[in-house]
This record gives C-alpha cells, structure tokens and sequence, in this order.
C-alpha cells in the first residue's frame, strides 16, 4: 500500500483508503462532479470524480473503505487525487490499523505516568476533582482515544494524552525551579487544560468539530466541566476554584489565540509556557518527520518562517 505522505504529483495509485467525506458539487459550468477525502494514518490528501456516474465509479459512502484508482495531480499547489475508479471494499480487504493515525508511544505506560503525576498533588481538593475525571473509566477510555487537535499538533489517537502528559512533565519542572509556583495547583490545571477537547472533537476516524466544540471551543466546555465536577466536592475553597478555572481559560495566552482571558497568575503564565512549547516543538518535529526531503522546507505559516531540517 501507498501511503498518503508517500504520494507525489504523477503517481498512479490502485490502493485502498477510508474515505473521510464525500459530497457532490458543481463545476462553474454546472457539470456534477464529486468532491471526495481520502484518509490513512499518515495524513489525509483531497480527491475528485470528474464523473460520478461513470461504470468505473461504485457506490460508496463516508467511512467506507474504498479502492480507489486514479492519478496525482497538482492544484494551486496541494497534491489531488483524478479519479477513474471506486469499488467499496469489504471486510477482510484491508487491515484498520493502516487508516488511523496513533501516538508513537505506549498509552498504558503513559496513562501510569500521569495517574503518578495525579497522586503526587497533596491538596486534596485537586486531588478529588483529579480523581473525579481520571478515575472514571468512561472519560478515562474516552481521553485516552481523543486527539489534542484536528491538525496541526498531536492529531492523532492518543494524542491528547500524548500531549497532556507532555504539558504537565513540563509543569512539574518548572515547579522545581521557581519557587513561586503552587505546584498542585499547576499539575493540576495541567492535567485538566484540555479536558475540554473529549467534547470539542469527535473520535477517528472523523476526528472532526462536534456542534458543541463550533459553539463553545475547549476552553469554555473544560470550564464547564470541572464546574460541574466541583458540585460533587463539598468545601472546595473558591479561591483556588477561581485559580484553576483562570489556568484553563487562560492557556492559549492571548485573545487571537482563543483565550478569553491573559493570563494574571504565575502558575497561569506558566501552563501557557508549557502548553505552547509541548505544541509547537510537537508541530515541528511533525513536519519533520513527514517530509522525505532535507534542507529547507520553505515557509511555514505556523512558524512564520522557511523552516530547515537538518541532515
């Protein structure tokens, strides 16, 4: 099989992919043509039937697997995919672990880790709202499954645990290096900064915004979540309850980032710190590691510069 990173202009492909969306559109002329997403685990690459009602082109569906035949073209400079041929696949056909993308890394042995970084917070307010989320086997097999983002960073299954764990490493060192931080208070926020992402994005394959995740983002719906889970926790001092909600909404960093508010507290300046490195130096080693080519890479809008990988 062909995977979708390995694909490049003027290949002939016979393979077979998920096929994430499908839906008809018409060209400027008013020809009916078919606006399809093929999906594997290492990315996703557009494609289009130029005739849909061709002999060559079966019934198919979203989240269908497909053979697709056709060729890769170039448009506007993003690589497509001209199909002649699909033909759905039936189980048995192709092996599901090749069409979603996973963490690279163990997620029971990341899940022991940040249970570890749960019971090292002594507050025991934290602590119950921790053990509240993480202990619920529901919402545990959910954030183990979600990603951290539709694109960009650790979009792939596990990837919010991924990330989560990565942000709080990064936490609890900086807790050991400057006095001035609560450290329960940053482990915490850490670990829950983006609990909202279980309801912002649905699971693989879709890996896609729900109607609650357009209306409200993360953020709010994380705030929301641990306002509900505080209902259940009797004596929880609203200082801290501020504290910690301020972490959370606060973690992008500024307002054209999504945060509703800058951060105003050393802890919260630090979760954006942290939240930024672990996304960034994740998004970068991503672009490194799915292209083929040395030197440089040419510009890169998140970055804001022409980026170069070394040999």
């Amino acid at each position: 099989m062909k995977y979708v990173r390995e694909l490049k202009e003027g290949d002939r492909i016979s393979d077979i992919y998920l096929c994430k969306s499908c839906n008809s559109a018409l060209t400027r002329n008013g020809k009916e043509y078919e606006n399809v997403v093929l999906l594997d685990k290492t990315g996703t690459i557009d494609a289009k039937v130029w005739e849909p009602h061709s002999a060559g082109i079966g019934e198919h569906e979203a989240l269908d697997y497909i053979e697709v035949g056709g060729e890769v073209t170039s448009f506007n400079g993003a690589l497509q995919v001209n199909v002649k041929r699909i033909r759905k696949c039936d189980e048995g056909e192709y092996d599901p672990s090749n069409y979603v993308p996973t963490t690279p890394y163990d997620v029971e042995e990341m899940w022991t880790e940040l249970k570890g970084m749960i019971e090292s917070v002594g507050e025991p307010h934290l602590r119950q709202l921790l053990d509240h989320f993480f202990g619920n086997e529901e919402f545990a097999a959910s954030f183990k499954k979600s990603s951290a983002a539709k694109s960009i960073h650790h979009g792939f299954v596990g990837g919010l645990l991924q990330h989560t764990l990565g942000v709080a490493r990064i936490c609890d060192f900086l807790a050991g290096r400057y006095d001035r931080l609560n450290r329960d208070l940053l482990i915490t926020a850490a670990l829950c900064h983006d609990i909202g992402k279980i309801r912002e994005l649905s699971r693989f394959p879709q890996n896609d915004y729900t109607d609650e995740g357009q209306y409200l983002g993360h953020i709010i719906i994380g705030v929301e979540m641990v306002d509900e889970a505080l209902r259940d926790i009797d004596g929880f001092p609203p200082a801290l309850e501020n504290e910690l909600k301020h972490c959370i909404l606060s973690h992008h960093g500024e307002f054209e980032f999504g945060s509703p508010k800058k951060p105003a507290i050393i802890e919260a300046v630090a979760l954006n710190f942290a939240d930024n490195t672990d996304a960034k130096l994740e998004a970068f080693t991503e672009i490194l590691d799915n292209n083929d080519s040395v030197g440089w890479l040419g510009f890169n809008r998140i970055f804001e510069s022409n980026l170069h990988k070394a040999l």
